[in-house]
């Protein structure tokens, strides 16, 4: 039986709650005060409690971003599904896809070329069949299933028996534009949120119509999200990235800046850091003093989206022995003790109708499998 693999990822989604101190201006709405949208006749997206999103897929137990692993994660209860959204003619949720498939290559394809992704079409594509990123995880699932689009990635999310959000990444959009030309001029930005407008994915985070059909839109790449910040209202979120930016050349030092921050905070809810540049580890892969990385992104009213926690020996610091509850009780004790002090500080939003203080809310993002 294949073990329980659990990729989390805190999102400690914050608002700024000084009282007219000088923070400037306030970042991209978070929650609406208006909106339409129905429920219909499925379980809405629960709002209890911190959000479960399944980095592409149920991962520790099928190959990544297949169908079979996002129906297993719904099963399994995920909020949210992932996936990195790209590659012509198509979006394809796909993530280094030269090193993740078993290729059977097309007929007249004599080897694969530099990326296969971009240069295959898509009834070539269709011909791969996915395997398991990890040796050390389950692998009997390799080589069975197909690589899926972006909409059907999107149908698998609508056609489940609840409310599932998704959480769609814009992979690689200065690649993308430089090597794709559409024949209607369009941009990659341009298509990926044509295809969420199309399945009627839109609205401020927590708005009825987003509740709906939630949506968060990440990217690395910060030009991407300024486009698209431009095209829809649906919460976008900035992810760091420990090399220089693909788009913009910038460092990491540059990309967490104050600086960048206040640019950013007029197209994005919240950024996206990986996890070891909120609390790095020491050189013996023990926790060290965290960064004000958070502080800072709250300070502007920014979510905090961290990634990747996953249940994993290889993958956890030695402070948890071995003990991946023990990293998610640790994250949710910050969260409390975020709230508590949330109470004593003046000038809190008024409550929305269902929906946690925007300053108290963290939510536990668990990308990828059953889940890993």
């Amino acid at each position: 039986m294949a073990s329980l693999r659990v990729v989390v990822a805190a999102v400690l989604a914050a608002v700024a709650v000084a009282s007219g101190s000088a923070r400037g201006a306030a970042a991209r709405p978070l929650v609406g005060e208006g909106g339409g949208g129905a429920w219909g006749d499925r379980a809405p997206l629960q709002a209890s409690r911190p959000f479960n999103i399944a980095h592409r897929g149920s991962n520790g137990e099928l190959p990544e971003e297949t169908a079979a692993a996002y129906a297993r994660a719904i099963d399994e209860g995920a909020d949210f599904i992932e996936a990195d959204q790209g590659r012509p003619p198509r979006l394809l949720p796909r993530h280094h896809a030269r090193r993740h498939h078993r290729r059977r290559r097309p007929p007249g394809v004599r080897r694969p070329p530099p990326d296969a992704r971009a240069d295959f079409t898509l009834a070539e594509l269709k011909t791969l069949r996915a395997k398991q990123r990890w040796d050390f995880r389950e692998k009997s699932h390799d080589g069975i299933s197909p690589i899926i689009t972006f909409e059907e990635f999107i149908n698998i999310a609508l056609n489940a028996k609840r409310v599932v959000g998704i959480y769609p990444e814009m992979k690689n959009p200065a690649f993308m534009n430089k090597h794709v030309q559409w024949t209607d001029g369009k941009k990659y930005e341009d298509k990926f949120i044509a295809t969420l407008k199309k399945y009627g994915y839109g609205g401020r985070y927590m708005w009825p119509e987003w509740r709906a059909k939630p949506v968060f839109v990440q990217s690395f790449a910060p030009t991407a999200l300024v486009r698209a910040a431009g095209l829809t209202d649906s919460p976008l979120v900035i992810d760091d990235v420990t090399v220089r930016t693909e788009d913009t050349n910038q460092s990491y030092d540059e990309i967490t800046s104050g600086e960048y921050l206040d640019y950013m905070k007029k197209y994005v809810v919240g950024i996206g850091p990986w996890k070891d540049t909120v609390v790095p580890p020491t050189k013996d892969n023990r926790l060290a003093t965290p960064t004000d990385l958070i502080a800072m992104a709250h300070a502007r009213g920014l979510q905090v989206h961290p990634y990747t926690y996953r249940n994993e020996n290889k993958f956890l610091h030695f402070n948890f022995r071995q003990d991946p509850y023990a990293e998610y009780e640790r994250l949710l004790d910050q969260r409390r003790r975020r709230r508590r002090a949330l109470h004593r500080l003046p000038g809190q939003p008024p409550k929305v109708p269902g929906v946690d203080r925007q300053e108290e809310r963290l939510i536990t993002i668990c990308k990828a499998g059953a889940w890993g």
